[in-house]
């Protein structure tokens, strides 16, 4: 894996801002809490879009702890979205949020979306985390609702982020990366493959961003400071995806 050096947060002269993103699988909280914790807090980000965020019993309390062990605050989602979760840093002014539920196919997961317009000093930014099917074509009808939420945001510049449950090969990832930069396509660094965390092989989780926002990194973290590779795996059963970008002033 490569090693990554990604761009602290940051306000620009030009009231831009350099925000970091970090996409996270984290299989409701089920493994090492502590290692999670620690794997969140050493990428220091601005944003988390979180998948599979506890969705049952006191799940609201089990996104608190996760945000006040990581130095965040709860921005929306969670089982009011059917997992996807957004943590923030204070950073962020919230514009507003909202939850979406997608219709449920029998037999199937409810899926959702976790949504947000949020601003970094000059900069407005819509934020969508997401967590789409294990069925073909019902992942393919999510895509295609996701970017009509993008849409329906109203937003310039929005970032997107989640477990696709696909590979980039595949119909709704090509989908998605041929409306929206790839962020790790565009500048990859770190690690590509993401799923299983043990010993991956696949690239299930992507950080998305619209045209406009500039892309300075994103990957695997590797190297963060106070976490071992034994912390990564022993956090979930996905690796994190982390992204740095530049969104222009609004």
């Amino acid at each position: 894996m490569a090693m990554m050096s990604l761009p602290d947060s940051g306000t620009e002269q030009d009231g831009s801002a350099v925000i970091r993103v970090l996409s996270y699988n984290i299989r409701s909280m089920r493994d090492d809490r502590a290692a999670l914790a620690r794997v969140i807090r050493a990428c220091a980000p601005d944003l988390v879009l979180v998948q599979e965020a506890p969705r049952f019993f006191r799940w609201r309390k089990y996104a608190a702890r996760l945000a006040a062990a990581t130095d965040l605050v709860v921005l929306g989602g969670g089982a009011t979205a059917a997992g996807p979760l957004l943590l923030c840093s204070l950073r962020a002014t919230v514009e507003r949020t909202e939850d979406i539920l997608l219709p449920r196919t029998p037999g199937l997961h409810r899926r959702g979306f976790a949504t947000a317009v949020v601003r970094f000093a000059g900069a407005r930014l819509g934020v969508v985390s997401c967590h789409l099917s294990l069925q073909r074509q019902e992942r393919l009808a999510q895509a295609e609702r996701l970017m009509e939420t993008v849409d329906a945001l109203g937003v310039e510049h929005t970032v997107v982020a989640g477990d696709l449950n696909d590979v980039p090969s595949g119909r709704s990832f090509r989908r998605l990366a041929g409306r929206y930069q790839d962020c790790w396509e565009v500048k990859p660094q770190g690690g590509e493959y993401t799923f299983p965390a043990h010993d991956p092989r696949r690239r299930l989780d992507a950080v998305f961003a619209t045209d406009g926002v500039e892309v300075l990194g994103c990957g695997v973290p590797d190297g963060l400071p106070g976490v071992l590779e034994t912390d990564l795996r022993a956090a979930t059963d996905h690796l994190p995806v982390l992204a740095a970008l530049r969104v222009p002033a609004a």
